[in-house]
């Protein structure tokens, strides 16, 4: 079991998101999972949060929020200081982007379940 924890940000009830999709697969691959989304509920058997608990240690964090949707969570999101964020398709925002990198962390535009199928991840 890989300890290192990913955060779903946009995580959804709903099976055919991709956002639930992205919990299940991470499951699958062994991945610590936190769910956070707009509303409560189960994503894979992961209770979605709708908060990031302060000193909550995230490894990873997988956007599924569009740009405008991600303001509320940036500065959350950057004091987690966690070691990559991936913009999954329509999730891009370069300006947030910009801020991750400037703090050191790592940036990937790309879709996670791709890169757990093809082993990237």
């Amino acid at each position: 079991m890989d300890h290192r924890v990913t955060l779903v940000l946009g995580a959804s009830p709903n099976p055919w998101r991709y956002s639930h999709m992205a919990v299940t697969r991470l499951l699958a691959n062994g991945h610590a999972v936190l769910a956070v989304g707009r509303r409560k509920g189960d994503a894979g058997g992961v209770p979605i949060q709708e908060e990031i608990f302060p000193g909550t240690r995230i490894d990873t964090v997988t956007i599924y929020l569009n740009a405008t949707n991600q303001l509320p969570w940036t500065d959350r999101l950057l004091a987690l200081h966690p070691h990559r964020l991936i913009f999954n398709p329509g999730a891009e925002h370069p300006a947030f982007a910009r801020r991750a990198e400037s703090a050191g962390i790592e940036v990937v535009e790309g879709c996670t379940l791709v890169m757990l199928a093809a082993g990237t991840y």
